[in-house]
């Protein structure tokens, strides 16, 4: 970015909590202040919850929280009239840069040419691997050891533009989607600060490098064929999905059960028949211990139909499961 004594001029695009982490780090106080967030665009407000009532996403409520202008057109592209209206908004506010943090919509190369620095995208992996919607998730139900954050220059491809900058986080075998998620939205809207804080410092000959063409991967959004486990399969692969899954939507199993808190307690051996209890948990830190084709998976929640989520010891006391039971 070109050396500006100014406070830049922001506009945001965002939709989830992930975004909104992001966008509340913009809002916090500075000195000497270097931006305003001029204007936000998230997604329509959409039935959520368990009770599917219509809210505002968590973006929308965080600019309606600080008095900040929303648009939240079904799409960008098009002449819908509050699609016109949205990029009449970005027009107008005379924006040096659109952040965008998980909007969830396509950015039209019309609405890319309007900030005078162009958009901004911060996103959750190293890329180029893990272009696409969910990143975090497939990162983890892939077994990858190791994930990160990039902030980068869009251009009109998914997630194709070059990288500004780069940071590397580990996975651990506790790491789940919530805990992963927490962990990179910080680090992100740190980095995201960071950036901007030191635009007016800047060397010109400082510039986003080009995404390598070896090492491309796609993060297909979650569906709900993602989400079906089977105790056939192998106790590795079904604790990585489990854990990409957790603690939302969540995996299922044919029954309906959901389950949780997935380890993976032995990778080798057939202990028994598929889907058979191996070991009770003593204490409520404890998993249940589910025989799979292949290995042994510990769980460290479960609900049934309609019911609540339970920690497993609690479910197992209420179910009267036993050792040697088959969890069904």
């Amino acid at each position: 970015m070109a050396e500006d004594p100014a406070p830049l001029r922001i506009g945001f695009a965002g939709t989830p909590d992930y975004a909104a982490r992001h966008l509340s780090a913009l809002l916090e106080p500075q000195s000497p202040r270097a931006w305003t967030v001029e204007l936000v665009l998230s997604q329509p407000d959409r039935p959520r919850g368990r009770g599917q009532g219509i809210q505002r996403s968590a973006v929308a409520e965080l600019a309606d929280a600080h008095g900040i202008p929303v648009w939240t057109p079904e799409r960008l592209r098009g002449e819908a009239d509050e699609t016109l209206q949205a990029k009449r908004a970005l027009v107008s506010a005379q924006l040096d840069v659109l952040v965008v943090v998980a909007y969830g919509l396509i950015i039209p190369a019309d609405v890319l040419s309007i900030p005078r620095h162009g958009c901004l995208n911060l996103h959750a992996s190293l890329l180029p691997r893990w272009r696409g919607a969910a990143p975090i998730q497939r990162a983890l139900m892939a077994g990858d050891s190791t994930t990160g954050v990039c902030l980068m220059q869009m251009d009109e491809g998914l997630d194709t533009g070059p990288v500004w900058d780069a940071r590397r986080v580990d996975i651990s075998d506790d790491d789940n989607a919530a805990s992963l998620h927490d962990r990179l939205s910080s680090l992100g809207a740190q980095m995201l600060v960071e950036f901007l804080a030191g635009h007016r410092q800047r060397d010109p000959a400082h510039t986003p490098q080009p995404q390598p063409s070896e090492g491309v991967s796609y993060a297909a959004k979650i569906l709900k064929a993602d989400r079906q486990m089977d105790f056939q399969g192998e106790a590795a692969d079904m604790a990585r999905r489990i854990r990409g899954l957790d603690p939302t939507p969540a995996a299922e199993f044919p029954s309906g059960l959901k389950a949780g808190g997935a380890r993976l307690i032995e990778a080798q051996g057939q202990w028994a028949a598929p889907g058979t209890v191996v070991r009770l948990p003593r204490s409520e830190q404890e998993p249940l211990v589910v025989a799979c084709g292949r290995g042994l998976l510990g769980l460290g929640w479960l609900q049934r139909p309609g019911g609540r989520r339970l920690d497993a010891a609690q479910f197992c006391r209420g179910a009267g499961l036993s050792e040697g039971s088959l969890l069904l």
